[in-house]
């Protein structure tokens, strides 16, 4: 979900409750903060040497003793606005950043309404081999490699296709 069809649903259900759902399905306390709302850019080689950027607009979470603060979706959408000149674009995707036990961060996949609470849930991260055209299996790296030609994300590989990651040869 992106920043403006995040915005929008929250103004579509202005006051309502906010309720955000870990993939684990446990829920964020209710007296949640939003104490950041940033732009994550994240520039990378892959394994393959191509280089990537990834972009995210990324919502802090942070739970302290005052259990009766309640943040609403009127709040939530009023502080995103307030964050217009740290986001280049509203097409970022959102992800909410929590700490339990260690600070993770998720994609916020779906919304929903009873009409009192509006619920985000969330998604989980994956790492991934983005070199897969590179430096694994051919199948999989001829539809890598067609992928990546339709998204013009590829460059020269560096070793040839269908050789495998290891210590002797390969890409990792």
């Amino acid at each position: 979900m992106n920043v403006e069809q995040f915005l929008g649903l929250l103004e579509a259900h202005a006051h309502q409750h906010l309720r955000i759902v870990l993939p684990n399905g446990e829920a964020v306390a209710s007296h949640f903060h939003i104490t950041e709302v940033g732009h994550m850019a994240k520039r990378f080689m892959d394994c393959g040497g191509t280089l990537r950027q990834t972009e995210s607009c990324l919502l802090q979470t942070w739970i302290h003793s005052d259990v009766d603060h309640r943040l609403d979706t009127t709040k939530l959408a009023h502080i995103l606005r307030m964050a217009g000149d740290v986001l280049p674009s509203l097409d970022l995707p959102v992800e909410i950043e929590h700490e339990a036990g260690v600070v993770s961060q998720y994609p916020v996949i779906s919304a929903s309404s009873d009409g009192q609470t509006f619920m985000l849930t969330t998604g989980l991260k994956h790492t991934a081999c983005l070199a897969m055209d590179v430096c694994c299996a051919p199948a999989e790296a001829k539809a890598r490699a067609t992928t990546d030609a339709a998204t013009k994300t590829a460059d020269k590989p560096r070793v040839k296709a269908g050789s495998c990651c290891s210590a002797t040869r390969g890409c990792c």
